[in-house]
């Protein structure tokens, strides 16, 4: 008998330890992860007893709660549409995106490091109020940015080369996000549907994510790299410059913008190639050098991979498993190679700083309800894809293509800028993608830059990425540079 008891007794002594194990991994090591997860229906309606954290840019909320007059104590409130791609939506009937999904943690101050909050409205009996999330975003250059892209559809992205801080995103069309932050479920999916089918689709981040784009030739700053890196050419190695170039193993022939000579001579250097875009120079680069030459520089760029801002970023793309004649048109931006503004800006960004490529970041930092600092970001170093040497080639080179080259429209008065221009193709009738990649000053940067116009920016194939993105760019530059 006693040894049966003794049985029973440690079964049930396990069952509690199960039971106390299982408790402490649900509410201490599994808490942040079930509070930021989108299924968790419960949370989405506590966030609302809660006065819900500001989002900040230059200490100002673009993003804030604000009293209800309904069954509900607060209801969420934006400023402008030109920060729409920055905080996304947060909404009882639609969710979050944005870095209302990206920050909801410290937002709803349910965040770890927000614990002693948490403990004190336990005792205290009253509401926890959520963390400040104050961005890297400059204001002025944002507008700018989003100005200068008008009625365009597309995407800015700019960057402190020396940090990583992001100043400026911006992707357009925007959207008005108190639209969906309505308490009202109909009014709310109403709004949510108009969005979904509307032109340009305004609920697409352009600058992180939806189905990328064709670089075109602001890859070739990838290709140069890979080229000077790998030993096999500099600046000044000559290639061979034909009026048009079949590619391997095929009866296709590939043609320069114009369908002639590169310059017109029977060579031309890698650095003319880059700085009058030509395609059959670089296609024979590529080939020279190998798609597992390129593809590495590009993973060191951060292609195929995920980038947290903390906004998730889609990862870009260089293809795999490719013959030379496919190698060749990877080479300047096309087959299948897709990219995100984020991505080609990140690239700018490596070769202004040096050859280091800095953590992309959209957070300073997150404040208590009381002020006190929770977090705050310092620069970090993503990935270092070349030589201090290298990158100073081709700084040399992207200033000629802005000075005396296809990208000319980048040029500001007084100011040395590096450039590089795109004009990526879609297909045999669809618009062109529009391209300009670059820094400024060039021998001391305080920004690079990507910018994106889709559908040919209303031109079809007639735009060009020097004649609607670069002028953008420049003004964009122009704001950073007269802060």
């Amino acid at each position: 008998m006693r040894k049966q008891l003794g049985r029973v007794s440690g079964t049930i002594f396990a069952m509690f330890l199960a039971l106390l194990v299982s408790a402490t991994m649900i509410q201490v090591l599994s808490a942040d992860s079930l509070n930021n997860d989108p299924r968790n229906v419960r949370s989405v309606y506590d966030t609302y007893k809660i006065k819900r954290g500001a989002i900040l840019v230059n200490g100002q909320p673009i993003a804030q709660s604000v009293p209800s007059d309904d069954n509900y104590t607060y209801q969420r409130k934006y400023t402008s549409r030109i920060y729409s791609a920055v905080t996304g939506f947060y909404s009882l009937y639609q969710g979050a995106t944005g870095i209302e999904s990206a920050s909801n943690d410290y937002l709803t101050g349910k965040n770890s490091s927000q614990f002693f909050e948490q403990i004190n409205a336990l005792f205290s009996g009253n509401p926890v109020t959520g963390g400040s999330v104050e961005l890297t975003i400059d204001p002025k250059v944002q507008k700018v940015a989003y100005d200068a892209l008008g009625n365009l559809t597309g995407a800015v992205v700019a960057i402190d080369p020396s940090t990583g801080n992001i100043l400026a995103l911006v992707s357009t069309p925007g959207f008005d996000a108190n639209k969906l932050a309505v308490h009202d479920g109909t009014v709310s999916g109403s709004n949510y549907q108009k969005l979904l089918s509307a032109k340009g689709d305004p609920l697409i981040d352009k600058a992180i994510s939806g189905s990328l784009y064709a670089p075109g030739s602001v890859f070739k700053l990838v290709v140069a790299s890979a080229a000077i890196e790998s030993g096999a050419f500099a600046p000044g190695t000559n290639i061979p410059n034909p009026g048009s170039f079949t590619l391997p193993g095929t009866t296709t022939k590939i043609y320069n913008s114009g369908e002639g000579r590169c310059g017109g001579s029977s060579t031309v250097s890698l650095a003319d190639a880059l700085k009058l875009s030509c395609n059959i120079p670089f296609a024979q680069v590529g080939i020279k050098i190998g798609q597992g030459t390129i593809s590495d520089m590009a993973s060191k760029f951060g292609f195929g991979k995920t980038i947290k801002l903390p906004l998730v970023a889609t990862p870009s793309v260089y293809p795999s498993n490719l013959d030379d004649a496919q190698t060749a048109l990877t080479s300047f931006g096309q087959y299948d190679v897709r990219v995100t503004p984020l991505q080609i800006a990140m690239v700018s960004a490596a070769i202004a700083n040096g050859g280091t490529l800095m953590q992309p970041n959209l957070v300073r930092q997150v404040l208590s309800s009381n002020l006190a600092q929770l977090f705050q970001t310092k620069p970090s170093v993503y990935s270092t894809p070349m030589s201090r040497s290298t990158a100073t080639k081709l700084k040399d080179m992207m200033v000629a293509a802005v000075n005396s080259g296809v990208s000319s429209n980048g040029k500001i008065p007084g100011v040395q800028v590096a450039g590089k221009t795109g004009t990526a193709q879609n297909g045999a009738s669809a618009p062109y993608t529009l391209w300009f990649t670059g820094f400024a000053p060039a021998n001391n940067p305080k920004v690079a830059i990507a910018v994106v116009i889709a559908n040919g920016g209303g031109m079809g194939q007639s735009g060009r990425g020097n004649t609607l993105a670069a002028p953008i760019a420049r003004k964009v530059m122009e704001a950073v540079l007269n802060r």
